[in-house]
């Protein structure tokens, strides 16, 4: 069995979400072999698939006033291959001394970055073998492709049939597409269900400082699906950005006057006057299940829960480097997934607001996508381990627990799986 080391990016808690539920796909004596390396604090994210003494809390990377060079010096002070590389930093030393040393004391065998072109140089330069997670958007400056060419093959913990058309084709040949990752099926939410945690949030809102004039009488008004008259648009943002979708507030609640709007997640003050309920869920299923319209940003988590419910989506990419929430919106629309904010416009005002049209756009969904826990996992009769129907994210973990050696899953696992070959394995 391989010991895997996960390196968490700290930019937002979705990197560290998907540590947790790649963990969670894996058996528990391998589970147990997992660490996560990350900056991120305790009380920003809270791993649930691993316990806090397999996390390694990493030193901030942060640019220091004693430093001798600043993170981004210039063409003639800074490497092509890297990012960000301030230098004389006390607190980035100490981080690469925990990353290194860590994975000498651990024994860890293989690395998946999530994501940092530096740490994987920092790999890559002490010979440690990683793989490289590919996040959606335009990668094609040097660092990026140092990263990927130093990886042993790149992971996209999405469909490959949102990959955007911009990629090469090496990339795309070096790359394993994990799907959306699965850890565990979601609850089931009837609609009436979801009306009476609507109607709990709007009594909350109700005793609140922050009432809303277009609060309607939930049990009254929309108990009955089939009768109700008024649509439940339900906002749905993160904590990585939101300021874009905040931004549209406004001219939604013009666009639906009647609306029942719900937000979810972080709302800038301003904006809590344009929606009825801003609030805050552990679980955003049975809004997402039973909503009228779900509008959300493009952050790949977000996607992954939406992208196989026929709920209409609108997608409003917030403004991110490499286009990366941009690119995985072109790619929804492109594969009928999804309406962009004007096309939205445009079909409620040709369509008058019609809920039927609206859905008829968006075309060609499928019900919530099937997975096979891992408490599924049966032996037969020779006693040999089966998956039936593993997720291309399970049959990837679970690979890592079949091989005692990298050099052993990279040649008879990993290889098979690519488009590409090492010259040094090519066999004349």
């Amino acid at each position: 069995m391989m010991r895997i080391g996960y390196y968490a990016h700290h930019h937002g808690s979705g990197h560290c979400r998907q540590a947790d539920k790649l963990a969670a796909l894996l058996p528990n004596d391998a589970r147990a072999q997992l660490t996560v390396f990350t900056s991120l604090d305790i009380d920003s994210y809270r791993f649930t698939a691993i316990d806090e003494q397999q996390i390694v809390r990493l030193n901030a990377e942060d640019e220091r006033p004693d430093d001798i060079l600043a993170g981004r010096a210039g063409e003639y002070w800074q490497p092509a291959s890297l990012h960000y590389s301030p230098v004389g930093n006390s607190d980035i030393q100490k981080r690469s001394h925990q990353i290194l040393d860590t994975i000498f004391q651990r024994k860890i065998d293989l690395m998946i970055i999530d994501v940092s072109v530096e740490v994987a140089m920092l790999c890559r330069a002490a010979s440690i073998p990683y793989l490289y997670v590919r996040l959606p958007g335009i990668r094609d400056d040097a660092p990026h492709i140092g990263a990927f060419a130093g990886a042993l093959a790149l992971l996209a913990p999405y469909p490959k049939a949102l990959e955007s058309a911009h990629t090469s084709k090496w990339v795309c040949d070096k790359t394993l597409y994990l799907d959306f990752i699965y850890y565990q099926e979601a609850e089931s939410y009837t609609y009436e269900s979801f009306i009476d945690i609507l109607t709990k949030l709007s009594v909350d809102q109700e005793n609140s400082d922050l009432k809303s004039t277009n609060l309607p009488s939930i049990k009254a008004q929309l108990i009955d699906k089939s009768e109700a008259t008024i649509p439940i648009v339900t906002v749905i943002k993160g904590y990585g950005g939101h300021k874009a979708i905040d931004e549209k507030l406004p001219e939604l609640r013009s666009l639906l006057p009647n609306a029942l709007i719900v937000s979810l997640g972080p709302i800038d003050d301003d904006k809590r006057c344009y929606v009825d309920i801003p609030t805050e869920v552990d679980d955003v299923t049975p809004f997402i299940c039973h909503s009228d319209y779900l509008m959300m940003a493009c952050g790949l988590n977000a996607v992954a829960q939406a992208y196989h419910y026929d709920t209409p989506l609108i997608v409003v990419p917030d403004d991110r480097p490499h286009n990366e929430q941009a690119v995985m919106a072109e790619a929804l629309v492109a594969q009928n997934k999804a309406l962009n904010w004007q096309q939205f416009k445009t079909l409620m005002s040709v369509n008058d607001g019609q809920l039927e049209s609206i859905a008829q756009t968006i075309h060609g969904r499928n019900k919530p996508h099937p997975t096979t826990s891992v408490d599924s996992i049966e032996e037969n009769n020779s006693g040999e381990t089966n998956i039936a129907t593993p997720t291309a994210s399970q049959a990837f973990m679970h690979s890592t627990t079949d091989y005692p050696t990298t050099k052993l899953w990279f040649e008879n696992w990993l290889l098979p799986r690519l488009n590409l070959t090492p010259e040094s394995t090519i066999k004349y």
